[in-house]
């Protein structure tokens, strides 16, 4: 202020034009900082929603039982026919089953390595080395560890040390259904085709024979 010069109307309007570029320059810097930030947070945000998301896809499809059998069955169908006993209809879907719950479980087990925390990702590749080894694969340390987690980063209160939860498993899927049930269904449809195409050829017929009919009667 002591360098500010008023002794004339062009001296004052220099340092007001002067103090006016100071200023916008000033509020200009501080809004591409604001930005940057906000773009920053934007950004990571979207990183940990994501994140989020993932894990949760993940706990869901690891902890999604509480009864039944609670491990994962790395058995294929080469191994089920081997099984003496059973009928090809029941080791098929069997085989169906297993397989689809194996094959969600393994996408589970990646997104947690990729995504998890250490602790994490050191459960997820022992489960992933107990399926590649064709051991019966348990997961319910890692669905704790997945809950403790999620409900940590979601700032929800901590499970209570003393309360009892059931051990948890993954998900059970229903088998699909046969092929023989979409064939049907398929035929059924030809067979209405079918029936609407000699429908719309009698119509063609009978168009035709009216048009005759008309003919003669002008002659």
């Amino acid at each position: 202020m002591r360098n500010l010069d008023f002794s004339s109307w062009h001296a004052l309007l220099s340092t007001v034009v002067g103090l006016g570029l100071i200023t916008l320059i000033m509020v200009g810097v501080r809004l591409l900082a604001m930005h940057t930030v906000q773009k920053r947070r934007e950004r990571e945000n979207r990183q940990i929603n994501e994140r989020l998301r993932t894990l949760i896809a993940a706990y869901k499809t690891l902890g999604g039982s509480f009864t039944g059998d609670l491990s994962v069955d790395p058995t294929h169908l080469r191994d089920l026919r081997r099984v003496e006993g059973e009928s090809h209809e029941t080791i098929a879907q069997r085989s169906d089953r297993s397989r689809r719950m194996r094959d969600a479980v393994e996408a589970a087990l990646s997104d947690i390595i990729l995504l998890g925390t250490e602790e994490q990702v050191a459960l997820a590749a022992r489960a992933a080395t107990e399926l590649s080894e064709g051991r019966p694969t348990h997961t319910a340390a890692l669905v704790v560890s997945l809950r403790d987690f999620i409900r940590k980063v979601l700032d929800l209160e901590a499970v209570p040390a003393n309360l009892a939860i059931p051990q948890q498993g993954p998900t059970r899927i229903s088998a699909t259904r046969g092929k023989g049930e979409g064939k049907g269904e398929g035929g059924g449809k030809g067979a209405g085709g079918g029936m609407g195409g000699m429908g719309a050829g009698m119509g063609g017929m009978g168009s035709h024979a009216s048009l005759d009919n008309d003919q003669d009667a002008h002659r």
